[in-house]
């Protein structure tokens, strides 16, 4: 059995949204304005195809990308560079066959040559253990816990707990490379780096 992890399609996005939503209580509910801003803006944006079929993917955003989610401006308030999980959702007859460490191979592989930290986060209440150990195995730990505070796009009281992971490879590549990578196709950015997003300003 194959797995292919590309990058999103925009004819996916429907699919995508049916998955998001039929993935239970540990994942935010999406609706289609809201995927299509992550579709827009997100600097990480990939499927995962199991043997022709769509079965999972994954959001993430640079830290300056002025990504709207409370748990990512948690994580602003207290680190200055890093690269944020924003959801990873696998099909529920997918799961516990290798396509979230093939995601997140991937997505480590992305970020640790642009950011210093990755970081996510994990539903407290919702029968976290199980995720909880598959972020530990890959070196995530936890620097705090947040409850949101509610937003349109975010009911309020869930309590997360707030993970980090050092990606150790970010400091040599900056010291050997800067912001220059090598001209290689496995090095280049999945997507086209988000817009950055305007801010007024004010004396």
């Amino acid at each position: 059995m194959s797995i292919v992890v590309r990058d999103v399609r925009e004819h996916e996005l429907d699919s995508i949204l049916a998955l998001n939503n039929a993935a239970g209580p540990a994942i935010l509910p999406l609706d289609a304005a809201r995927l299509r801003r992550f579709f827009d803006t997100a600097e990480y944006f990939r499927v995962a195809v199991r043997d022709g079929t769509l079965s999972g993917f994954l959001v993430g955003f640079g830290s300056e990308s002025g990504h709207d989610s409370s748990n990512f401006r948690w994580f602003g308030e207290r680190y200055e560079r890093f690269f944020y999980i924003d959801r990873i959702v696998v099909a529920s007859r997918r799961r516990g066959g290798g396509l979230g460490r093939a995601f997140y191979a991937d997505v480590q592989s992305y970020a640790e040559l642009r950011y210093p930290q990755m970081a996510c986060e994990v539903f407290v209440e919702h029968d976290s253990d199980p995720a909880r150990v598959f972020h530990g195995s890959f070196g995530f730990h936890e620097v705090g816990q947040h409850v949101m505070p509610g937003t349109t796009d975010e009911p309020s009281g869930i309590r997360a707990s707030m993970l980090i992971k050092e990606l150790c490879s970010y400091a040599w590549v900056r010291e050997h490379y800067g912001d220059e990578l090598p001209n290689a196709p496995w090095l280049t950015r999945p997507r086209p780096p988000a817009p950055a997003p305007h801010r007024a300003t004010g004396t």
